[in-house]
C-alpha cells in the first residue's frame, strides 16, 4: 500500500514532468495534444480526490481549515484557467501565454502542498491511518478519471 502524502507527491511529480512536456511541444502538435489529454485527466481527477478524501479531514480540525480552504480555492482557479486552455486553440500565442500561468500557479501550489500543508496534516492524519487514506484517494482518483467526461457533458449545460 501507498500513503496518502506519497500518493499524493507521485501524482504530483506525473503532473510536472508532463507540465515540462507539454512546454516542450509546438503548437497544436500530437505530442502536445496527447499530453494536455493526459494532465487535463490527471488533474481533474487528482483535485477532486484530494479535496473529497484528503482536504475534507482537514478540514475537520479548525487549524486546518485555512490551508484546505487556501488549497481548495487555489484547485479552483488552476481548473478555471484549465478549461479556457482545453477550449482554446494550441497554435494560438495565448494560449502558450495561458499555459505558462497555468505551469507557474501549479507548480506553485504542489509545491506549497507538499511543504506546508503536508506538515500540518500529518497531525490529523498520521502514521498509523497512511495506508488507509492512501486507498480511499487512489480510489477515488479512480471513480473521477471515469467521471471526467460526464462532468463535463454537465457543466457545459449548467
Amino acid at each position: 500500500m501507498v500513503s496518502i502524502y506519497d500518493a499524493i507527491r507521485d501524482d504530483h511529480n506525473r503532473h510536472r514532468e508532463l507540465l515540462e512536456k507539454i512546454a516542450d511541444t509546438e503548437g497544436a502538435s500530437t505530442a502536445r495534444k496527447e499530453a494536455w489529454q493526459a494532465f487535463y485527466r490527471e488533474v481533474k481527477s487528482h483535485s477532486a480526490a484530494e479535496e473529497e478524501e484528503f482536504y475534507a479531514t482537514l478540514m475537520n480540525e479548525t487549524w486546518g481549515q485555512d490551508a484546505a480552504r487556501h488549497s481548495v480555492h487555489e484547485h479552483a482557479q488552476i481548473d478555471e484557467i484549465m478549461e479556457e486552455l482545453d477550449e482554446m486553440d494550441m497554435t494560438s500565442s495565448g494560449w502558450l501565454t495561458r499555459f505558462k500561468t497555468l505551469k507557474h500557479d501549479y507548480e506553485h501550489h504542489i509545491d506549497e502542498e507538499e511543504d506546508e500543508v503536508f506538515a500540518r496534516a500529518r497531525k490529523v492524519v498520521g502514521e498509523e491511518q497512511n495506508d488507509a487514506f492512501g486507498a480511499r484517494f487512489t480510489e477515488r482518483k479512480q471513480k473521477e478519471l471515469e467521471l471526467i467526461e460526464k462532468k463535463k457533458a454537465d457543466h457545459l449545460e449548467d
